[in-house]
């Protein structure tokens, strides 16, 4: 999550304010060799990969950020966060990857970094990589999983992060439901909020705001990335020299690079990405084939999609984008759950012929799954349309309601999956809804522009 703030330095190169700026900078960079001694790594590709980790050090975090924020505790000294930003080739776009940090891997032999003990291969869940390992251990697996070579190794932490978010003044971030986490601290409303540094950390970090827990995480990161990738873009920071120079400070003092990435290379890649957007940019996770996956003496992991993902970094190695084009929807308002996931059975409760079919029609022209069988209610002098639902699709109703302004919501124990509308007389038409992260096409990807605020 700490990662996100490491791409921004790609985009604030940009400005091409000068060689001077950044070469001024680049000794701050402490340098690491994720690559030392590598051999039969896999073929290279079209484009960059970049792999960015977010460790969970917090030997820089202060005593109050420590309480103010929940970030007691030990570090586990292993990777929080791990994705791997694929900058394609003509520099027009990035695609970046969530690779969930419980993911069931199997490490190649290796020495481990603390004891010099010599490892065979064996089972793992993938941030434990780090801690046997290293950044160099961290590489050869991940390259050994997705058979995608990687370019460069960035790093990052807690302390550069929440910097980084407050040189720029803040990041706006929209949620359509309230958010609250014990375990981190976060405590949002619904609506739209511009988040300093130490709550963008909360947010970045919470798991358990809802019931997806760390994938639910990973999409929040990737929502906050496309949302700092706008900020600074849009800011007029890249146009002014001193807070350039004071946001690529933030972000470099606590970053760990290959000494390979350099202040030529960080120039020469932000100038050939001087048009760079939200819109240029697509986030998706890397497809789940098992959840839960239990293994002995490692505990739960999440097994990939062996298909799905080859297919997935298949794309990263031919250089092809991955999310599917959609027409612009800002005019659609926002809803947790997508209309294609709720299913609607239609009633006429009037006298009017024809109602239950017009909003039949209606209804599955906006997304959602209507049987495309409506039926006439027992009752035909319903005034206000009514919601029927099972309490436990509540999300599924509430993103329902939104879709028909005016309607009253009725929970129905036992009703099940299916949510019944019975349309009354003041039925006047089914507003256009779409989910709050409207991930669709065959890996799951959404463009920067629509996972931000419209």
């Amino acid at each position: 999550m700490r990662a996100v703030t490491t791409l921004s330095v790609v985009v604030l190169a940009s400005a091409g304010i000068g060689h001077s700026v950044i070469a001024s900078l680049d000794a701050d960079i402490a340098r690491v060799d994720p690559f030392k001694d590598m051999k039969n790594r896999p073929q290279a590709g079209h484009g960059m990969n970049i792999l960015l980790v977010g460790t969970d050090g917090r030997d820089k975090i202060t005593e109050a950020e420590r309480q103010m924020y929940r970030l007691g505790g030990a570090p586990c000294h292993c990777t929080d966060t791990i994705m791997i930003v694929h900058i394609s080739e003509d520099r027009e776009r990035a695609t970046v990857v969530s690779l969930p940090r419980d993911s069931y891997a199997e490490v190649p032999p290796h020495s481990d970094q603390s004891t010099g003990r010599q490892h065979q291969a064996h089972p793992i869940k993938l941030n434990a990589a780090y801690a046997e390992g290293g950044p160099q251990l961290t590489v050869r697996t991940i390259e050994s999983m997705t058979h995608v070579k990687i370019d460069h190794y960035l790093e990052v932490d807690f302390t550069s992060f929440m910097k980084t978010v407050d040189v720029l003044g803040g990041v706006k971030i929209c949620t359509a439901q309230p958010m609250k986490d014990s375990y981190t601290g976060l405590d949002l409303p619904a609506g739209s909020h511009t988040l300093m540094g130490g709550q963008a950390l909360q947010y970045v970090r919470s798991r358990h705001v809802d019931g997806a827990s760390d994938l639910g995480r990973m999409q929040r990161q990737q929502r906050f990335l496309a949302a700092l990738v706008d900020r600074a873009t849009s800011s007029g920071v890249l146009l002014n020299p001193i807070r350039f120079r004071d946001v690529t400070r933030a972000v470099l003092g606590s970053v760990r690079a290959d000494k390979g990435f350099g202040a030529d290379e960080l120039l020469n890649l932000g100038r050939a990405m001087r048009g760079f957007s939200p819109s240029s940019s697509e986030f998706t996770t890397v497809p789940i084939g098992r959840m839960g996956y239990a293994v002995k003496g490692i505990g739960s992991t999440l097994k990939w999609d062996p298909a799905k993902s080859e297919r997935l970094f298949q794309s990263l190695r031919d250089d092809k984008p991955l999310a599917t084009y959609r027409h612009p929807l800002s005019t659609a308002a926002r809803v947790e759950v997508a209309p294609q996931q709720i299913q609607v059975q239609v009633e006429n409760g009037t006298v009017t012929a024809g109602l239950g079919r017009r909003v039949d029609a209606a209804l599955a022209a906006t997304g959602f799954r209507t049987t495309r069988r409506p039926v006439n209610a027992i009752d035909h002098t319903v005034e206000r349309t009514v919601i029927a639902y099972d309490p436990r699709w509540d999300r599924s109703a509430k993103s329902l309601a939104t879709a028909l302004p005016g309607s009253e919501l009725r929970a129905v124990q036992g009703q099940g999956p299916v949510l019944k509308v019975i349309a009354g007389s003041d039925f006047r038409e089914v507003r256009k809804v779409r989910a709050e992260d409207p991930r669709q096409g065959q890996f799951g990807a959404v463009r920067g522009d629509e996972v931000g605020c419209a």
